[in-house]
């Protein structure tokens, strides 16, 4: 191991100098955190400087590698969690643990450019604001590690995030960056109410705030990755999908009951597409085919709630297959009352089988998410 450390007699003795803490959430970034570190280790002559690196149990050893420089440096602080992860909550964690007044939230993975974070810190200071965002969209930004296809979908993101945030941030042009400086004595209350499964956490902190803070943006120079791959996947724009659905609907609903109600949605294209095609293709009766779909519809949504909605409490290997099992004796008292209402419907008020369907899907709805919550994936 070899970083460098600053001698004592470079090093601030002034209480005047800020209190900066530096969060770096990481999950698998051992070819990379290191050189991250070094990069960071030159501020301590400007600022009482705290690197705080919130690890989420990465099995490829990087809270070993932090765990060692710590030993080496007081202004490194690990934050090792167990049985915990995602990045929105990672940040939180690592800004609720800071000693800083100012924190500066960054990635790990080697994108964002250490230099900025001394103009994010002079601009939060100088325009007096309470946080300031690195955008990859500021007319001065430079972009060199953001492919074609995902700087598209960042924007398209962007887009969509301001329409649903208050107009006070409408100057804004980055709310999904990962690089951002804040300060914590007057955003500390909103911090803590932020929800963790949220799609970004600065999206989040925003939505949250309904307009209350001082925003400014520098340009941010974003890199090449040097190590790893792109933490973007499915679940992510599944989760930026809930966020936006969240704030419309003023976040009055839980966001896992939007998300359950999405994947419902999907269980509705389920159900009615397996009953048509065992009754068309298989020839059967629509009493007949009914069940089948409705059991075929419940499956799909538990094994999609799993991956999505319950993802931080996701069953694998055999306590799947157990998950399953509960699921469907969870869901077993409406999944009567959806084939006895839709027969009922089908046969006394209406023979439309799609409107049939439907009435027994209403019926389901609200208990399958508060049973299976509490009962399969153990959430209150």
């Amino acid at each position: 191991m070899n970083f460098t450390l600053l001698p004592d007699e470079m090093k601030p003795t002034s209480n005047d100098l800020d209190n900066v803490s530096i969060i770096l959430p990481t999950f698998n970034e051992r070819e990379g955190i290191e050189n991250i570190i070094e990069k960071l280790i030159y501020l301590e002559s400007k600022y009482n400087l705290e690197i705080l690196v919130v690890d989420d149990e990465s099995p490829d050893g990087t809270e070993g590698i932090v765990r060692n420089m710590a030993k080496s440096s007081t202004i490194i602080r690990l934050i090792p969690r167990v049985g915990r992860f995602g990045l929105a909550s990672a940040i939180k964690e690592g800004l609720l643990s800071a000693k800083g007044d100012i924190a500066v939230v960054m990635d790990s993975d080697g994108q964002h450019d250490p230099n900025s974070i001394e103009n994010a810190i002079n601009c939060l200071k100088s325009s007096k604001s309470d946080l300031i965002i690195g955008s990859r969209f500021h007319i001065d930004a430079k972009i060199d590690g953001l492919s074609k296809r995902r700087q598209t979908a960042s924007q398209l993101a962007n887009i969509s995030a301001r329409k649903t945030l208050h107009s006070s941030y409408s100057h804004l042009t980055d709310y999904m960056s990962g690089f951002f400086a804040i300060r914590l004595e007057c955003t500390l209350p909103v911090i803590r109410s932020i929800d963790v499964n949220g799609f970004k956490f600065l999206y989040e902190l925003l939505a949250i705030s309904k307009g209350r803070f001082r925003t400014d943006e520098i340009p941010l120079k974003f890199l090449s990755r040097d190590y790893g791959d792109s933490k973007l996947d499915a679940a992510i724009l599944w989760d930026f999908l809930v966020s936006l659905l969240h704030s419309l609907t003023f976040r009055i609903f839980p966001r896992r009951a939007i998300s359950f109600g999405l994947v419902g949605i999907s269980g509705i294209f389920v159900q009615l597409i397996i009953n048509w095609l065992l009754m068309l293709i298989a020839g059967f009766g629509f009493e007949k085919a009914l069940p089948i779909a409705v059991i075929t519809a419940a499956s799909s949504n538990y094994l999609i709630n799993n991956a999505l909605t319950f993802r931080q409490q996701r069953l694998k290997g055999k306590l799947l297959i157990r998950g399953l099992l509960k699921f469907l004796i969870v869901a077993s008292l409406p999944v009567i009352a959806n084939v006895g209402l839709a027969s009922a419907y089908y046969n006394l008020v209406d023979k439309n089988t799609l409107l049939a369907q439907l009435s027994g899907i209403v019926v389901v709805y609200i208990w399958n998410y508060a049973a299976s919550s509490r009962f399969v994936w153990n959430t209150p």
